[in-house]
């Protein structure tokens, strides 16, 4: 059998890029790439210059001076992970940094952990690039909704 195969069926994996409100937790963009895409190719559609916040947090995949620069640029504060590299430990001031950052950074991560329990999980039984791009965008609209039941249900004045 060939790699991404099962059962002689072929299978292939995409990625959920997104972008939130910290705030509110409501996916405001979102990029649907092939697995295979490294996750800072899409930075720049993630990107929201509408956005009210100034601020990026990110992981640490992204670290570039290009990113950083871009980042500048658009007037964004960046806050990319620190990353260890061989010989070169993270510094107890770095780890530090990175718990605080990794605070806000979660709350991505809450996203994929509601699709995982709340909406049936990740995995899609679908035909096509253009078939699984529809039903994540339709799976990240339906998180909105759920996201904006939510705020209304806990202080209506906060989202309407």
């Amino acid at each position: 059998m060939l790699p991404g195969q099962k059962r002689i069926q072929s299978s292939f994996g995409y990625k959920n890029h997104i972008s939130i409100d910290v705030e509110y937790g409501f996916i405001r963009r979102y990029q649907v790439t092939d697995a295979s895409v490294h996750d800072s190719q899409v930075l720049g559609a993630l990107l929201d210059v509408q956005n009210q916040g100034e601020e990026v947090w990110i992981d640490s995949a992204y670290p570039s001076e290009s990113i950083e620069w871009i980042l500048q640029i658009l007037q964004f504060l960046s806050h990319i992970n620190e990353r260890a590299y061989r010989n070169h430990p993270l510094t107890a001031k770095h780890k530090e940094d990175n718990r605080e950052r990794s605070q806000v950074r979660g709350k991505v991560e809450h996203v994929f952990g509601h699709w995982v329990n709340e909406m049936g999980g990740k995995l899609m039984h679908s035909i096509g690039k253009q078939s699984v791009k529809a039903t994540i965008g339709v799976n990240n609209l339906v998180y909105n909704f759920k996201r904006y039941a939510f705020w209304d249900n806990k202080n209506p004045k906060a989202v309407g």
